[in-house]
């Protein structure tokens, strides 16, 4: 039989909505994020790629670049620009730069692409979330720089035979100068169990090496994606951690620096919040305690947006 009144129920404690619309959602909605942006390329006879930035409001973990976890956040129901950065081609040539990282986005956070490494001919790392290294040359140069909270500055050459190169800065440390006849490793990145289960992201990527004038030995990656430096064949930075591709070396010929990795955005919602993603969005989701945690691995364009209600 279909209840019609409360009026004479001892039951006293109970809500009354005048629409089921009040019932679903509610907000706003706390909310946690890990944000992390596309790496940089590796440069040619070149440091290795920097991080895309870092950013985390998850509680008693960390951003990138050293800081602390970010703020709360607290989102109203709407509609928000979500964007995963894509990882950026390394230098095919001596006399370019490693390609920076795209940033990536979730409502009003943005994560700054990694800084491409630097090569032959424009040996300083580019800036970025995390400096790309710098290339080999004749002439001293410098790792480009992080951005502050989001990733660490990348390592610096040495001017002296066989002119070895710098690592590719991380989320968690700088990328590794260069030392004697060895090229820096990539700085380490940040660990995360924001989805259940901790997962490192945001390594930097290793720089490269040569065969000539009594050879140098290439970098490895950092921790969290970094792709290893070479002589011959780097590796790319690691699909959705953000790790910066490994730089090119010298092996009888021109070796093109590797490609960083694409980014990615995790968030999580309580599980009683409803959310939908615009067409060119691709993401799983799974429950963690109390919370839906959805991982959004790709975007079609920076226009893809996902609603919160």
């Amino acid at each position: 039989m279909a209840v019609t009144s409360m009026a004479s129920s001892s039951i006293r404690d109970f809500v009354k909505y005048r629409n089921m619309g009040a019932v679903a959602g509610a907000g706003p909605f706390s909310c946690q994020y890990v944000v992390v942006a596309g790496g940089g390329g590796g440069g040619s006879l070149g440091g290795g790629g920097g991080a895309g930035g870092y950013r985390c409001n998850v509680t008693g973990e960390s951003s990138g670049g050293g800081g602390s976890a970010e703020s709360a956040l607290s989102l109203p129901a709407g509609t928000y620009t979500v964007t995963v950065g894509g990882g950026r081609a390394g230098s095919a040539s001596w006399s370019t730069q490693g390609t920076d990282g795209v940033n990536s986005v979730f409502s009003y956070i943005t994560s700054m692409g990694g800084g491409g490494g630097g090569s032959l001919s424009i040996t300083n790392g580019r800036t970025g979330g995390s400096g790309g290294g710098a290339g080999s040359n004749t002439s001293s140069a410098n790792g480009g720089a992080g951005f502050s909270n989001q990733g660490f500055a990348g390592g610096d050459n040495i001017s002296a035979s066989p002119y070895p190169t710098g690592g590719g800065g991380g989320a968690s440390a700088a990328g590794g100068n260069a030392v004697s006849s060895t090229s820096g490793s990539g700085g380490n990145g940040v660990s995360s169990s924001i989805t259940g289960s901790a997962i490192t992201r945001g390594g930097g990527g290793g720089g490269g090496a040569r065969s000539t004038l009594g050879g140098s030995v290439a970098g490895s990656g950092g921790t969290g994606g970094g792709g290893d430096g070479g002589r011959d064949t780097p590796t790319a930075g690691t699909v959705n951690t953000g790790g910066g591709g490994g730089g090119g070396g010298y092996d009888g010929g021109v070796v093109a620096g590797a490609a960083g990795g694409s980014g990615v955005v995790i968030f999580s919602l309580p599980k009683q919040a409803i959310v939908t993603f615009s067409g060119g969005v691709t993401q799983t989701s799974a429950i963690v305690g109390s919370n839906r945690v959805y991982t959004v691995t790709a975007t079609s364009t920076t226009s893809e947006t996902v609603t919160i209600s």
